[in-house]
This record gives structure tokens, C-alpha cells and sequence, in this order.
């Protein structure tokens, strides 16, 4: 590939690679150019670049795009990743080809950020997203504990790099613009039902989340597979969300289905106390806690499968005057209404499928709304309400698998 060192593209390629280039440069942000047209603008980026340390960007192994007059297109998901420091970005992608095409794009592991995006054939649609990236070390401290899972199928959320998923109909990419963000964050803590999870056909209302938000947060989902409450102090989840906290974030807290397996006499009480601990932590840092009661398994309809635990964590939404998003309760109005079609939300008793996890998340921003928090008001526009005795036809839902796939079921049930 041969490129015209112009200035603003020596400007930009200091800035793809971290530690190089002045803070100036990092919030002038990354401009991608993609498909056979040279352009003075931005990095050129044709389908033989793929991803290196050194280069700092590129095409993630095995995909198979091609060229086209300013843009790039595969029949296949691909994936495109840029080197980046810890912190929140704002993602503009310019989508569209010479053909007909619908993009969805995902981030890191298989976050929804962009749905179904519709192209006609020679027309360009730019859309705005916000991406987290994290690392496991926390500043002055330590490192989050990772699990075996974590630093192997899990990587891309933990890693160097900004990944990106463009998948569906011809998906067609046109031109990447990234920079920093200094917006608000949701974070996200809990276990597998929350996680992002990294393989079809699992999934987590967590991985949902991002699309249903406007491009002024960020959502930072630090969940993971098989934890409960206290397993996420022990691996330092917490301090890792606590040493990125600012005034303004918040954080969603929903644990129950592991912590329930705890059989010492007094395990409610010192779960009890524990979230008491992690509210007033956040509040301290000035953060907005919200306590997420556990939805329900499948065969939870009618008989609660937790042990109590949804109803402490209600108890303690009362006692510390928090934020509730009653997940438990909607989730069996939600399962009731799916009736025979119940099956088509889950993949085994506990974990949920693209369809699941999809209606799950709806569910926690018409909670969000409900309970008039300001977060409220970076709900996108068109998501008109969700109720879930009304949910979306199963036989009208439409996700891309991403391309990995694992038999292997999520750590807990």
C-alpha cells in the first residue's frame, strides 16, 4: 500500500498507536478511508491490511472483504480493530456500497451498537455510536482477576484494541472516524445473564444495552460469567468500576442467580450488607447506584428459583432509598406472555439467546424510564416503550450470529 505522508495523515497515524503523539493529536481522533480511492484525509485502508501491534490498525484474520471506489464490502461478518488506550470513544461509521446493503454493527464481544442499517445501492448513511475500552490493570492497585475464559475467548474485551463487528446484508464500510469521549458511563456488574458473552447462540441483556442508547454514554459492562457479589469484590471488579468512576456515571448492580448457591446460614444477610457497601461507594464517588433484581430461570414462572435473593435486593432498594429496575417481576410477565414460544427466548434454563437477552434489555430501559432517572434522557428516540405482556413476535426477530460459536455453556446457571 502506498501512502501520501501528507500533514493531517502524519497527524493521524501519531495518534493510532498509544503513548506516541500530544493530547492534541488524541482528540483530533483516528480517520479510516476505506476501498481503492487514495484520499489526503485520512489513513488509506484497502482489504491487505490486516491487523499488527506495530501498524496499530486493521482487519482482524480471516476476513474477506474487497475493494470497492471508496469503500470496502464482504459477504461475510468482518472485523476491524485500532489500537486505543483504556477510555470511552465516539464511533462515526460511514456504511453504504455500490450495492444494496443492511449493516449491523457490534463492538468489542459482540456488543449491539447499530441494527439493521439499510443502504441503497450508491447511497451512504453515517451513524454515531460510543464505545469502552478497558484493561485489566487498576491504577495504583492491582489487576482485575481474571478468569482462564477472560484472557482467551474473552480477550477483545479486555485487550488493547477497539474492535468492531460489521455484519448482516453486504455489510459495506465506507469510512471509520474515532476519537475521545467525555460522556457519561453506565457501568455494568453481575454474572453470566449479565456478561457479554463471546459465542453464538449465547447471550446477555448487558451486550443489548449499547443500542438502545444515544451517542452521549457509554456502557462499560465489567459482568461476568459464573460471579457473584462477593466473588466481583474478591477479582476487583468493583475497584476496577470504582477507579474509573466520575461524578455523573452510574452503575447497574444485579446479582442472585450464583450467590443463592451460598449455603451459610447468614449468606443473605452479608449479601444484604455487601450491596449496601457497593452503593455507598459508588454514591461517594458520585455515581448513581441502581440495584437490577435477577430475572427469572424458565421454569421460574410461578415459583421464584432464588432463593429470596430478588426480594433482598428490593429490601435494599427501600432501605437505602436506591434506583430499582424490578427485572425479576417483568421477566415472568414477559415469560407468560411467550407462552409456547417461551423455549425460543432461552438457550438452556438460565441463559438467553440474541431474542432473550434483546426483549430483556428493552425491559431495563422502559425501567429506566419508569423510575425517571436522568438517564432517561439518552434513551434513543425510537424506542417508543416496551411491555413486556406485549413482547416482539419471535418469528419477526432478526439478529446476525456473529461468526464464533461454542457448545460450551456460560460459568453459572
Amino acid at each position: 500500500m502506498k501512502i501520501a505522508f501528507s500533514a493531517a495523515l502524519l497527524f493521524a497515524i501519531a495518534a493510532v498507536t498509544p503513548g506516541t503523539g500530544s493530547a492534541a493529536q488524541e482528540s483530533a481522533g483516528w480517520k479510516f478511508l476505506f476501498g481503492n480511492q487514495s484520499r489526503p484525509d485520512g489513513i488509506q485502508v484497502t482489504p491487505t491490511n490486516f491487523y499488527s501491534a506495530s501498524a496499530g490498525y486493521g482487519f482482524e484474520p480471516g476476513a474477506t472483504v474487497v475493494a470497492g471506489d471508496g469503500f470496502v464490502t464482504s459477504t461475510n461478518p468482518f472485523y476491524f480493530s485500532v489500537k486505543l488506550p483504556e477510555g470511552n470513544y465516539r464511533v462515526a461509521v460511514a456504511l453504504g456500497g455500490s450495492a444494496e446493503s443492511t449493516a449491523t454493527v457490534k463492538a468489542e464481544l459482540r456488543r449491539l451498537m447499530l441494527e439493521k442499517i439499510r443502504t441503497a445501492d450508491g447511497q451512504s448513511e453515517t451513524r454515531t455510536f460510543i464505545v469502552n475500552v478497558r484493561t485489566p490493570e487498576i491504577p495504583a492497585t492491582n489487576r482485575v482477576r481474571l478468569k482462564p475464559r477472560e484472557q482467551t475467548t474473552e480477550i477483545w474485551d479486555w485487550d488493547e484494541k477497539l474492535t468492531l463487528e460489521f455484519n448482516g446484508n453486504h455489510p459495506s464500510l465506507r469510512s471509520l472516524k474515532i476519537e475521545k469521549a467525555e460522556v457519561p458511563t453506565v457501568f455494568l456488574i453481575g454474572d453470566s445473564t449479565v456478561c457479554d458473552q463471546p459465542a453464538e447462540p449465547w447471550n446477555s441483556w448487558g451486550q443489548m444495552l449499547p443500542r438502545f442508547f444515544k451517542p452521549e454514554i457509554a456502557v462499560a459492562n465489567h459482568a461476568e460469567s459464573g460471579e457473584t457479589l462477593a466473588n466481583s469484590l474478591r477479582a476487583q471488579r468493583l475497584a476496577k468500576v470504582f477507579s474509573l468512576m466520575k461524578p455523573g456515571d452510574y452503575l447497574f448492580i444485579q446479582f442472585g442467580h450464583n450467590d443463592m448457591k451460598n449455603r451459610a446460614t447468614n449468606a443473605l444477610d452479608v449479601f444484604k450488607t455487601d450491596l449496601k457497601n457497593v452503593i455507598a461507594e459508588t454514591r461517594a464517588m458520585g455515581g448513581t447506584p441502581v440495584l437490577v433484581t435477577s430475572m427469572e430461570r424458565k421454569n421460574g414462572i410461578e415459583h421464584d428459583t432464588l432463593a429470596g435473593y430478588p426480594d433482598a435486593v428490593r429490601d435494599v432498594a427501600r432501605e437505602e432509598h436506591c434506583a430499582l429496575m424490578d427485572l425479576n417481576a417483568m421477566s415472568k410477565v414477559l415469560y407468560r406472555a411467550l407462552g409456547a414460544d417461551l423455549g425460543k427466548a432461552f438457550q438452556d434454563g438460565t441463559h438467553h439467546n440474541n431474542y432473550g437477552s434483546y426483549e430483556l434489555a428493552q425491559c431495563v430501559i422502559e425501567g429506566i424510564q419508569q423510575a425517571k432517572l436522568p438517564l432517561a434522557r439518552f434513551i434513543v428516540t425510537d424506542f417508543k416503550g416496551f411491555d413486556p405482556a406485549h413482547p416482539d413476535p419471535v418469528d419477526r426477530f432478526e439478529m446476525p450470529p456473529s461468526p464464533q460459536h461454542s457448545d460450551v455453556k456460560p460459568l453459572g446457571n
